[in-house]
């Protein structure tokens, strides 16, 4: 994930500073050259391939698609959770393809309002009601992390769509947060019921999905939720986020996915 320039004055999700350590150790050599072994193995492998436009081989097929989904990943499982069928489709197509590399990952539903843990075989650990951007949309504005938060419109105070790797990190404030895109300074984090007149804590208690439009862009989590299943997952290591379209498809999203 690209590091901006500056950090942003007043992003809308409270500031943004590196999730990162200045001082990482460079990769190892060996990991170098085998990375590079296998950039020249699929060059190699794409030059035998027949020209012409390839298929869609990661689409995204239907849960009841038993061609596309094999035995191994029917060890996915939601139980009686309220889980809807993007939901379903994507953590299956996350555990045939692997594209979660073996890790816990995070589905975000945004037509439901709801965050989805999952483990790494695709069984769901755990899920909650969530407050996302106000704004209706699958796109980020550019720039929009460097913006100050009073001058971010309503129209741009959307939540992408998309897969990201989440990390802990910390805002300008002082927060842990859990990263899901920096340099736009969309975060996961604990719900702030600062503004009496937003609601918020009533807005994630109701039944309904309608009223969970709130927020600049982050995705609010209820406090015991974020500190007992989001910061495990993200502790030691970046995980697979994956937030599903308002109004695209899965396959407008995900299609070249990893």
């Amino acid at each position: 994930m690209r590091l901006p320039s500056s950090l942003a004055k007043n992003p809308r999700c409270a500031g943004a500073a590196p999730p990162f350590p200045a001082s990482e150790k460079p990769i190892p050599r060996l990991i170098g050259e085998l990375r590079m072994g296998l950039v020249v193995g699929l060059s190699v492998l794409a030059l035998m391939l027949p020209s012409g436009s390839p298929p869609h081989a990661n689409a995204i097929p239907p849960a009841n698609d038993s061609a596309a989904f094999p035995a191994h990943a029917r060890l996915a499982d939601w139980g009686d959770a309220p889980v809807s069928d993007p939901v379903k489709n994507m953590a299956l197509w996350t555990v045939v393809t692997q594209d979660h590399a073996a890790m816990p990952f995070v589905i975000i539903d945004k037509r439901a309002a709801r965050l989805y843990v999952f483990d790494a075989h695709a069984r769901l650990q755990a899920h909650t009601a969530v407050l996302l951007g106000s704004a209706i949309g699958d796109h980020t504005v550019p720039g929009i992390g460097e913006k100050a938060i009073a001058d971010v419109l309503p129209e741009e105070r959307t939540t992408p769509a998309g897969r990201f790797n989440g990390r802990i990190g910390r805002n300008l404030n002082g927060e842990d947060v859990v990263w899901v895109d920096y340099d736009a300074a969309v975060s996961m984090h604990r719900v702030r019921p600062n503004v009496a007149s937003e609601r918020r804590l009533e807005r994630l208690a109701s039944e309904t999905a309608e009223d969970n439009r709130i927020s600049y862009g982050c995705i609010n989590v209820p406090v015991d939720f974020f500190e007992t299943h989001i910061l495990p997952v993200f502790s030691s290591m970046s995980a697979a986020i994956y937030v599903l379209p308002d109004q695209l498809t899965l396959d407008d999203v995900f299609s070249a996915a990893p």
